[in-house]
């Protein structure tokens, strides 16, 4: 019997073509993100983005269900959400089709908040909301309920994520997950007193070139925040987002909560903290990093 020739072949489904997108997914909300062109494409930096927002929603949507099945509700809060890329997407593969639960976006830019308070209107998701402020000013934000279970942080720039870390320890988060960036305060402090450190401890030479610096700055600003959720009663665990080939801010952090406190190891945490802040001369630092 003769095959049907080529005009008579179904068109292939956009799902099809794009095997990057998740069953169900709204293309109107990605080509509203401009991760798909409005013909429905995708380009090489719009795949990375994507493919570094879903990797971070695998880590996400466990934790989100657990709370779900535990307490009937779930809350999330997304820190420095600019675009919200991060919560739209949840919303959209996780949210939409539960009956209950809140994704709360946090930006200082009201430009940007604008923006998504338009288009969580137009597509329905009733259940986002948009505040333009400041993660210090959301701490007591009358519009954010009292109990936030999940906190994230998505290339939270310098001491954003430490302030999203700060509010995750006020609310008493469930689970945290963050993925830090342009890590600075800590280099300019290391630079401020090198020569001091220098003199001090030979460990100074691993930031004493100002590469190095910035470069060391980065990795012991992420174990401080580490070993300040340790010493807050978190669990922690340190992977890679996506390969590093995608993005060189790719450090991926996620706290749990213990249900029952380890006092043992939180002291010991504390003291590690208080340690490795002394060792490497950053004691201007310790309220950030306070255990």
């Amino acid at each position: 019997m003769p095959k049907p020739s080529s005009r008579h072949r179904a068109a292939p489904t956009l799902q099809q073509q794009l095997p990057e997108l998740r069953e169900g997914q709204s293309v109107e909300l990605l080509q509203e993100l401009h991760i798909l062109t409005r013909e429905g494409k995708l380009n090489q930096d719009t795949r990375r983005k994507l493919k570094q927002v879903y990797h971070l929603v695998q880590f996400i949507e466990p934790l989100l269900q657990q709370v779900l099945d535990e307490r009937g509700d779930v809350t999330l809060a997304d820190h420095g959400a600019g675009k919200s890329y991060l919560g739209f997407i949840l919303y959209d593969l996780f949210f939409k089709a539960k009956a209950t639960g809140w994704v709360y976006g946090v930006e200082a830019r009201s430009e940007l908040v604008e923006k998504s308070v338009a288009l969580a209107q137009r597509l329905g998701f009733q259940r986002m909301k948009f505040l333009a402020t400041t993660v210090q000013q959301a701490m007591d934000h009358p519009d954010l309920p009292p109990q936030i279970d999940v906190v994230t942080a998505l290339h939270a720039c310098d001491t954003a994520t430490d302030d999203a870390i700060a509010f995750g320890l006020a609310r008493q988060a469930r689970f945290m997950v963050l993925v830090p960036c342009c890590q600075a305060e800590v280099a300019s402090v290391m630079r401020q007193h090198k020569a001091l450190n220098l003199s001090r401890t030979p460990l100074a030479e691993l930031w004493r070139h100002p590469l190095h610096t910035r470069e060391f700055g980065s990795q012991i600003t992420n174990v401080l925040r580490c070993l300040q959720l340790e010493a807050q009663g978190y669990e922690v665990t340190v992977t890679e987002l996506v390969g590093w080939e995608h993005s060189m801010k790719n450090e991926l952090i996620v706290a749990r909560r213990r249900p029952s406190p380890q006092a043992a190891l939180q002291a010991r945490a504390g003291e590690r903290l208080r340690a490795l802040l002394d060792e490497c001369g950053l004691q201007p630092l310790a309220g950030r990093f306070s255990a």
